[in-house]
């Protein structure tokens, strides 16, 4: 673990690579799993908030759910996450016509119809998972078969996970934290490769 102001990393940062290939996954993400992607209450009115700007992205069967149920819902396990459609597709996925699956809200936002909102940062952070304790905020990697062909084009171009995710990392913690981090990855890497 690397221990960045009140953060701990996992060493999976360093040692991983990672760059997500839509080629092969096709947004995979987005759609599987049992649960929507952990939201906090200021997303959710933030979700609330662009709705109509995101509507015109997502699919008939995604607005119904909305309507029915709202953009959020707590699951089983108690945390707060973005409503599912049919027991899996996060309802703000869209679909392009070769079948990859694109977060509506990030298209939204890449066009300029959303200036200060790009996603849920679960979402932007992923597959980086952040838990939080009373003292400090956990970053773990999490691995998934789906993000495979990810691991393999990051190994293929030698880009690391803390290095694929900078963006997101520094947004979420800021750039002295993102740099802070670099350095300490770059350091364990040194050290580690002796």
């Amino acid at each position: 673990m690397l221990q960045i102001k009140d953060t701990l990393v996992s060493l999976d940062l360093a040692e991983r690579f990672f760059c997500c290939d839509l080629d092969k996954c096709l947004g995979e993400c987005c759609i599987e799993g049992d649960a929507g992607a952990p939201v906090t209450n200021e997303e959710v009115k933030m979700l609330k908030k662009i709705l109509p700007v995101v509507e015109p992205y997502i699919t008939p069967r995604a607005k119904q759910v909305i309507s029915d149920s709202g953009v959020a819902y707590v699951d089983e396990e108690g945390d707060l996450v973005t409503s599912i459609v049919d027991g899996k597709d996060c309802v703000f996925t869209c679909f392009e016509k070769n079948g990859t699956c694109l977060c509506a809200i990030e298209k939204a936002y890449r066009e300029g119809k959303i200036k200060d909102f790009r996603k849920p940062a679960s979402c932007h952070l992923y597959p980086v998972r952040l838990t939080k304790y009373p003292s400090f905020t956990a970053v773990n990697y999490h691995r998934w078969k789906i993000c495979r062909a990810a691991e393999v084009l990051g190994r293929k171009n030698e880009i690391r996970l803390y290095e694929f995710l900078k963006e997101p990392l520094t947004a979420y913690f800021g750039k002295e934290w993102y740099d802070e981090l670099a350095l300490a990855c770059q350091t364990y890497l040194e050290e580690y490769n002796e």
